[in-house]
């Protein structure tokens, strides 16, 4: 993994071909940062579930909880595990959304119309990640996510962490 370098002032003064002076480039800086508040941050995975969990469930008279509670758990299990950074924070929000779907309801496509709308990502562009998750899902022996399923097996969280999906079939995707 690549590790960010924050370029010297001269450096942009130097891109600029030296149109603005060190002391431009951070008196500007300075009022960027604050304009924004200082709140300048990477979305996370969690960022993007909020958006992607309204569009899954638009099509419902009331909001599902177990929805909401059960994709949060598949997301945040993700956290903890290494293996996951290779994904982007959108992919891991989308794909939680799919196999949470297909684990509360086998009956319809875990993906749809609108969620590929407001996702842009189609089922096949979730597949190695979905599995992936489900993998964590799955493997409840022998993991360091135990605090994570402690919390999502509380009776307030609907229990989501005692679910597990059934076998994902290749036509999902």
């Amino acid at each position: 993994m690549k590790r960010f370098v924050r370029p010297h002032v001269e450096e942009f003064c130097f891109i600029t071909d030296n149109t603005y002076t060190s002391m431009e480039v951070l008196k500007m800086e300075t009022q960027v940062l604050n304009f924004f508040g200082f709140q300048i941050i990477a979305p996370t995975a969690k960022t993007f579930l909020r958006r992607f969990l309204r569009a899954a469930q638009a099509s419902y008279r009331n909001p599902s909880y177990e929805l909401k509670y059960l994709a949060d758990y598949l997301a945040e299990l993700t956290l903890v595990d290494y293996s996951f950074l290779k994904f982007l924070p959108s992919v891991i929000a989308a794909s939680s959304v799919f196999l949470a779907r297909w684990t509360l309801d086998r009956t319809n496509h875990p993906w749809s119309p609108t969620l590929e709308h407001y996702t842009s990502y189609k089922a096949s562009d979730l597949k190695t990640t979905v599995l992936a998750l489900q993998g964590l899902q799955l493997n409840t022996s022998g993991c360091p996510l135990n605090a994570v399923r402690m919390k999502y097996r509380q009776l307030k969280f609907k229990s989501v962490a005692s679910l597990s999906s059934p076998k994902l079939l290749e036509t999902l995707f």
